[in-house]
């Protein structure tokens, strides 16, 4: 299956890289002592190909939509809950929220393909491409046509945040079922098996975990398709997971810095790096969570995530509490002083 929309991503031009090596290098510091800080300062010069980078406007975009294999009783949270939590997002209730207005990010809400009729007047983003997945127990999750369509409106929300002037976007989600998307799609993009994928979710006991895991196993062995990458997306993923490919794929053509956040959305960036592994350099890796699997799959991406604080959450939570340590190498490589003008002797 070929891919349904396409994206224009080159990688950073490196011609910028020993003029940006070299102004880190001579702040007023022993060269490498600020560590992270300078990595990011790089990486986010490289980005935006400047000795000055900036952030600016920076937005948390939840994609929502359900899943069809919460059937199978795959998850501890009914349904419905994806739905009740939208509303929770709209009155400002959630983790999310505090850390959005912590950090001063806009929140934004996508129904990506909620199975549920949500007020649209409240300020949610409709793009709404069906009321859920199909159960892919029995068959592929969504057309190639639904595929395409949450690809291209996912890209859509990115073109109007950077039209409204962002430069940094993090993106979440919000969808019961989704980690065992995540698990078949970590499962088949890597190698890795199965078994070291699947988690607990949103809170499965031993037993839980082993029931999910069966089910996604039969799926797995009912797989059908050509096994290529973007198949295998639209066979198991989420409409909101999809969407959240569209946009980092986008984000990335229009050279945004994208944060990444626990595993829902790092199994995305691995997927949208499957389809072009041009978007990566683009890619901050928040934090690694708690949820079984993730620190396996930030491996596997050769990622360093900033923080490790046993996060599960979701909705762009981590990547959000990764911010700060961003907005510190940008200061850094902006407000340090130069051993030149601060009249002092290289000390390294």
């Amino acid at each position: 299956m070929n891919i349904p929309v396409t994206f224009h991503i080159t990688l950073p031009d490196e011609a910028i890289k020993a003029k940006l090596t070299d102004k880190i290098n001579n702040l007023t510091k022993p060269k490498g002592s600020l560590g992270r800080l300078e990595e990011l300062a790089l990486q986010i010069g490289l980005i935006q190909q400047t000795l000055t980078p900036a952030l600016r406007h920076p937005q948390n975009i939840i994609f929502a939509a359900d899943h069809g294999i919460v059937d199978e009783g795959v998850s501890l949270s009914p349904k419905e809950v994806t739905w009740q939590q939208i509303s929770n997002f709209l009155h400002g209730g959630a983790g999310v929220n505090f850390l959005c207005r912590q950090h001063g990010f806009d929140l934004r809400i996508v129904d990506a393909g909620v199975d549920y009729d949500l007020p649209q007047d409240k300020g949610i983003i409709n793009l709404k491409v069906r009321r859920g997945t199909r159960n892919y127990l029995h068959g592929p999750a969504m057309t190639e046509e639904e595929a395409a369509l949450c690809l291209e409106r996912g890209a859509e929300v990115v073109i109007r945040c950077h039209e409204e002037g962002s430069n940094i976007l993090s993106f979440g989600e919000m969808g019961i079922g989704n980690t065992s998307s995540s698990s078949l799609w970590m499962s088949f993009l890597t190698g890795i098996p199965l078994a070291q994928c699947v988690g607990a979710g949103s809170g499965l006991n031993t037993e839980g975990i082993r029931h999910k895991y069966e089910v996604l196993n039969q799926a797995m062995h009912n797989y059908g398709g050509d096994g290529s990458p973007v198949d295998i997306i639209r066979w198991f993923g989420g409409l909101e997971m999809v969407m959240a490919i569209g946009a980092m794929l986008q984000a990335a053509q229009l050279k945004m810095i994208i944060l990444v956040d626990g595993f829902i959305m790092t199994s995305c960036i691995l997927a949208a790096s499957r389809l072009y592994p041009e978007v990566l350099p683009y890619a901050i890796f928040g934090h690694c969570g708690d949820e079984s699997g993730h620190r396996l799959l930030l491996n596997a991406l050769h990622a360093n995530p900033l923080l490790g604080l046993g996060l599960r959450l979701g909705e762009g939570t981590g990547a959000i509490c990764a911010y700060p340590i961003v907005d510190s190498a940008v200061r850094m490589i902006n407000e340090m002083d130069n051993f030149a003008h601060a009249s002092i002797t290289k000390y390294f």
